[in-house]
């Protein structure tokens, strides 16, 4: 490996280490969910907020907060956020009511949505173009890793030492991440020149992007219809103990990590195709559990299933959103960049949304083919954008073709 690779690969791993605390605030809640309800005196779907507000908070910030922090040095940008991710956190850990903890949880999701739309770009800078998806991929593992880890162990702690000591947990992580990338990314990032409006504007009246950022909404919100309300589902409708919760979200972050790696290669060089295949096969399993659900080896195996493509359509995603933005407005790719991490972001705010909806009015045994119906319109979507990209080919194909001579007949 060459020092210039070296180099990258710890850059990665940098932001690999702050998506990683990141990643645990963000779902930390889906594990704490039963215990702040119980602890607060309020509802599961009102505890739901923790997530549904998160989302909301990095659908705002993201695009907003990355245009106006466009001038500032990169590496300068990573580092401020996590002092803000660190300071939403603490206020999170001593949270005595709701409200408190509510606008911890928004503090904390400003700094996500500007970390991870800034990152994306980041990584993929790093390494040459046919690796771009399998950079962002290594970034995104942060978040994978937390599931696996940060989650289950988030849970555990919250179950023995209360939900409070989670998040003081997260925030040590976040110093940690804040290290990390003061020793390890580089001083000399490409600069993000400052978007202007006349740039940006492009990208909102863009067919081919606001397609693209509806698949993204759709295609990874739907999971978040079942996934912020999988411990009262393990728990009522499979039979599941706590203990037994903890150690389901543990393998079902294993499950994420593999498929968002898998999700990565697989995009590499045709995204859109590979994210057809991956929400078609989402929407099935998705479907499925809805059956599966009341009884505990199907329903576990089926749960699993949900975790392997959960993150797997990601790096696709995003990818898929650099290159729409490099093809129709060159000027304004991190701030595409960051649409779509809104746009990720307000598929996890209607997912958690509509998963309390169903919650209260239906039951949590409903929540699965509720979030397969959402996923299958991505399918729908992304199908529509392929035969765009496709009929985009041939009319390419066709300028650069020249003219065949008429042959002469004698």
């Amino acid at each position: 490996m060459t020092l210039a690779a070296k180099k990258s690969t710890a850059a990665l791993l940098a932001l690999a280490v702050s998506a990683f605390a990141i990643g645990t605030t963000e779902f930390i809640s889906v594990g704490l969910l039963p215990l702040i309800a119980d602890d607060l005196h309020i509802s599961e779907s009102m505890a739901g907020l923790t997530v549904t507000l998160y989302a909301l908070g990095v659908m705002a910030g993201a695009p907003i907060l990355t245009s106006l922090a466009a001038g500032v040095p990169r590496k300068t940008l990573l580092l401020w956020i996590m002092v803000v991710f660190i300071a939403g956190n603490v206020l999170a850990a001593a949270s005595g009511s709701v409200v408190l903890l509510l606008a911890a949880r928004v503090l904390s999701a400003f700094a996500h949505g500007v970390f991870m739309s800034v990152g994306s770009t980041i990584a993929a800078d790093l390494v040459p173009r046919d690796r771009r998806a399998s950079a962002i991929s290594t970034m995104f593992s942060g978040l994978t890793i937390a599931t696996v880890t940060g989650v289950p162990l988030g849970t555990l702690l919250g179950q023995h030492l209360g939900w409070r000591a989670a998040f003081a947990a997260i925030a040590a992580v976040g110093i940690v991440a804040f290290a990390a990338n003061l020793a390890l990314v580089p001083s000399g990032l490409r600069g993000a020149a400052r978007t202007k409006l006349r740039h940006q504007l492009p990208l909102l009246g863009n067919r081919r992007l606001l397609l693209a950022f509806s698949i993204t909404a759709l295609g990874y919100g739907g999971t978040f219809v079942v996934f912020t309300y999988l411990s009262p589902l393990l728990r009522d409708i499979t039979g599941f103990g706590e203990s037994s919760i903890a150690l389901i979200l543990l393998f079902y972050g294993i499950a994420i990590a593999i498929g968002n790696v898998v999700g990565g290669k697989a995009a590499n060089k045709r995204p859109v195709p590979a994210l057809l295949v991956m929400f078609a096969l989402q929407a099935i399993v998705l479907l499925a559990l809805n059956f599966a659900a009341p009884y505990r080896a199907a329903g576990l195996a089926t749960v699993l299933l949900m975790g392997l493509l959960a993150f797997m359509n990601v790096p696709g995603l995003q990818l898929y959103v650099v290159m729409l933005a490099e093809r129709y407005a060159k000027n304004a790719v991190d701030f595409a960049s960051s649409l779509n991490i809104a746009a990720f972001n307000a598929g996890i705010a209607i997912g958690a949304f509509l998963g309390g909806i169903v919650v209260d009015r239906l039951g949590v045994a409903h929540t699965p083919w509720v979030g397969a119906v959402m996923v299958a319109a991505a399918v729908l979507l992304t199908a529509a954008s392929l035969r765009l990209e496709k009929a985009e080919a041939r009319s390419n194909n066709d300028r650069r073709t020249p003219a065949t001579p008429a042959s002469n007949s004698f």
